[in-house]
């Protein structure tokens, strides 16, 4: 059977720009992965939305009146799923504030890396065919591993592998057993360049387990009742104002509401501390515990998704939160199973979340074969050591 071509139609930019000669060159240097439309200001950004044609990115110059083009960027619901980056000679900006939260998902700068923007460009790009598609149909920027670290990833990955191959064949037979499901769990990840990947673990939860919290609240701890979920899986603003959702989330393998995502979470924050929690299968408790339901991770470092150092592998939810520039930069290296923020917190209660992207972007920006030793061996030792920490 002949297999089934995908097709999509081109990544659209609208660019707010009254400068030809920066609109050209933009063309020239990105052409291979957008096609540009040009508008002089804000007021025109907004009439050619008006008009209805297809925009996928909206890249706005941050000296035309940026507040006006956003409170009228505002009046239409259906403008939000558009994402907007700035241009901007401001050296700190936050978007998460206001006016910006919620609609300008990035800042660069007027003289931003040719490289780091098109990083951005193809994760926004594979993120569109994915949600299109339900597959990647774009082909990611290429972001070369060092030929030591691979080298060195593939011949002990391999090793690992074929020493433990029996455990693995035994662990997936029980898995199997245990109850009804896939043998493994693959949760979508972005890695190095923002390439997306299925993360591989052996699968310690029950399937469709979720459903039972709902019936679960009078056996929390805290006897807290969790807010249902709308069947429509939208929320309140969307199922009033009857649109399709205005807040999308790239999550695994469907597209969801941030509002509701963050719902979700804070009703599955309340039964964490349930004396049994009735997702995870017996054998779970067990693969959990022993860090096994991890081993299948050994297969994504000998594919070269990961490595055995490198920066947490981010659920696409996340990536697409890390809005600035500088850390975007964590992207620059390899997701791997540990790393330098996972060392660096031996001895402390927790490292925020800032302090980890920072501790992400300095090992991009230093990472070799010499540091990746010095992390193993700090991580096998906190390991070892973590009884008496």
């Amino acid at each position: 059977m002949k297999a089934q071509t995908v097709t999509t139609a081109p990544f659209r930019v609208l660019y707010v720009e009254n400068d030809e000669q920066q609109v050209k060159a933009f063309q020239k240097t990105f052409q291979s992965q957008v096609e540009v439309v040009s508008v002089p200001d804000g007021w025109w950004a907004i009439a050619y939305l008006d008009s209805d044609a297809p925009i996928d990115l909206i890249l706005f110059n941050d000296n035309f009146n940026t507040l006006g083009f956003l409170n009228a960027f505002k009046a239409k619901l259906s403008r939000m799923k558009i994402p907007i980056i700035l241009l901007t000679d401001q050296e700190h900006i936050d978007i998460t504030a206001e006016p910006y939260h919620g609609y300008v998902i990035d800042a660069f700068p007027f003289n931003y890396s040719e490289n780091a923007f098109r990083i951005r460009l193809s994760y926004l790009i594979q993120k569109r065919d994915y949600q299109q598609n339900g597959r990647v149909v774009h082909k990611p920027v290429s972001v070369r591993m060092p030929i030591g670290k691979r080298a060195f990833d593939i011949g002990l990955s391999f090793t690992i592998l074929l020493m433990i191959s029996p455990l693995l064949l035994v662990v997936a037979a029980l898995v199997k057993l245990d109850s009804p499901g896939p043998i493994f769990y693959g949760s979508k990840r972005v890695g190095m360049g923002f390439r997306i990947f299925n993360m591989y673990k052996f699968r310690t939860m029950s399937t469709g387990a979720d459903k039972l919290l709902a019936g679960m609240a009078s056996q929390n701890m805290y006897n807290k009742v969790v807010e249902e979920k709308p069947e429509d899986e939208l929320c309140e603003t969307c199922r009033l104002a009857n649109t399709p959702c205005q807040r999308p989330l790239f999550l695994d393998q469907k597209q969801i509401c941030e509002t509701q995502y963050h719902r979700e979470q804070q009703a599955k924050a309340m039964f964490s501390k349930f004396k049994e929690d009735p997702r995870v299968t017996r054998l779970g408790k067990i693969l959990r515990n022993t860090s096994i339901d991890e081993l299948p991770q050994l297969y994504n470092i000998l594919r070269g998704d990961m490595s055995f150092v490198g920066n947490r592998p981010l659920p696409l939810y996340e990536a697409e939160k890390l809005t600035n520039i500088g850390y975007a930069r964590r992207f620059a290296a390899p997701a791997g199973l540990t790393g330098l923020w996972q060392v660096t917190k031996r001895g402390k209660e927790k490292v925020s979340d800032q302090e980890r992207i920072q501790l992400d972007v300095l090992y991009a920006k230093q990472f070799s074969l010499r540091t990746d030793m010095v992390i193993l061996v700090r991580t096998l030792k906190a390991v070892w050591q973590k009884e008496n920490v």
